[in-house]
């Protein structure tokens, strides 16, 4: 996400694909995986924590959503300026950090989108009683487009503000679209951390589930391994089957 305009939403690369080529999809990957993804998992589940333990609400309401998606965001946008914030002054003179901070705000506004529709979705497909793969497949598809979503309304809104966000086009609505399928692969890797819902069906609960009595840290750390593992995987693939030029860390 370090270029001069947020034409596509995380351009961390500083030259396209033909340039860098398979190598420069796995670093911009890698580094959106570091610098948002990670903490919007453990920023997610930090406000959960809150919420419930603090707030009082239950995690089948309006206010426990909308608490958890101002953690996923302020999660993105906090790990997006730390991260550039730190590159820029370690690696990269270059880098403008007010573009930074606009395209964080932006990925930030996106995330509180599906972060918000993640437990009632939940909630509502292992109410409809579905198998674990149902729930992980729904909550993909369904927060993927929340945060598509999110994405298109923030360039309509912000790209008024912000000079760094540029409006909606069918361009970046295409680089929009590829980015917010991959951030549901994330969202669909976090349901696995559900570790009460149909356990053995769970192809995920040993390696990211959150079983009752874990430590708070802990699980906060298990919730942004599982949305970085989430991306990780459905990126990786991206990475090698998208054509140059096509997807959205060219």
């Amino acid at each position: 996400d370090a270029a001069a305009t947020t034409d596509a939403p995380a351009m961390e690369a500083k030259t396209t694909a033909a340039a860098g080529g398979l190598a420069q999809r796995f670093q911009v990957t890698a580094e959106v995986t570091i610098s948002k993804i990670f903490p919007a998992g453990f920023g997610w589940q930090t406000a959960s924590i809150i919420a419930e333990n603090n707030f009082g609400y239950a995690p089948d309401t309006m206010s426990f959503a909308m608490t958890t998606g101002l953690g996923d965001a302020i999660g993105v946008l906090g790990g997006h300026c730390l991260f550039y914030g730190a590159k820029k002054a370690l690696v990269d003179k270059s880098i403008n950090m007010e573009s930074e901070f606009q395209t964080g705000v932006l990925l930030g506004s996106a995330a509180f989108c599906s972060g918000t529709a993640w437990q009632p979705l939940v909630d509502a497909l292992q109410g409809a009683n579905l198998s674990f793969m149902g729930v992980f497949a729904g909550t993909w598809v369904g927060c993927g487009m929340a945060f598509y979503a999110g994405l298109r309304a923030g360039r309509t809104i912000l790209s008024g503000y912000m000079t760094h966000i540029n409006e909606p086009t069918y361009e970046n609505s295409k680089a929009d679209a590829s980015l917010s399928c991959v951030i549901g692969g994330a969202t669909g890797f976090f349901v696995g951390t559900d570790a009460a819902y149909l356990p053995d069906q769970n192809f995920l609960i040993n390696v990211v589930g959150i079983p009752d009595g874990t430590p708070d840290l802990v699980g906060c750390a298990i919730a942004g391994s599982s949305t970085s593992l989430g991306f990780l995987t459905s990126q990786s693939v991206f990475n090698v089957i998208y054509p140059t030029g096509k997807c959205w860390n060219d």
